[in-house]
């Protein structure tokens, strides 16, 4: 399974946030990409702490033919259709759009790190992935969600709310 994390904390237009997300999955299959589950959405204030509008994340498990590389481009092209503007390392955004894992490869090269790096301490990631894939594992690790939720601060699961 491929798993796709998806958040944004501005509006596109004026779509909210939600609506922009949802847009976006409905948007998949145009570039090759077959949603199969979605998970519930969260609000999340930005990481590191800023003070930015908070996000709305979540995630979606999918199936493909495009190579981890090419759905890669296919996902910042999406994110550009949604006016994501790359200007500085952690800004607001309407869109983001990330391969968490995919179908449990490990990548890491200069355009792609699978799985996503960060993963693990992210309570916006972790929490949404455990509702739509409770027996997922870590493919470095073999660390099951259930654990890495647990294993959260509580300061993230705190700032992590479900809506």
């Amino acid at each position: 399974m491929i798993f796709i994390a998806l958040g944004g904390n501005l509006p596109f237009g004026a779509m909210p946030v939600p609506e922009t997300l949802k847009a976006a999955l409905r948007a998949l299959p145009d570039y090759g990409v077959t949603l199969n589950k979605t998970s519930p959405f969260y609000h999340s204030r930005p990481v590191p702490i800023c003070d930015q509008p908070w996000f709305i994340n979540g995630v979606a498990s999918c199936t493909t033919h495009l190579a981890p590389h090419d759905l890669l481009r296919a996902l910042l092209s999406l994110e550009e259709k949604f006016g994501r503007v790359r200007c500085e390392k952690n800004a607001a955004r309407t869109l983001d759009l990330d391969i968490i894992d995919y179908r449990g490869q490990i990548i890491s090269d200069p355009l792609l790190d699978l799985p996503h790096p960060r993963l693990m301490t992210r309570a916006f990631v972790l929490l949404p992935l455990y509702d739509i894939a409770p027996e997922w594992k870590h493919p470095c690790t073999g660390e099951g969600i259930a654990q890495l939720v647990k294993a959260l601060s509580v300061d993230d699961r705190a700032n992590t709310l479900r809506l």
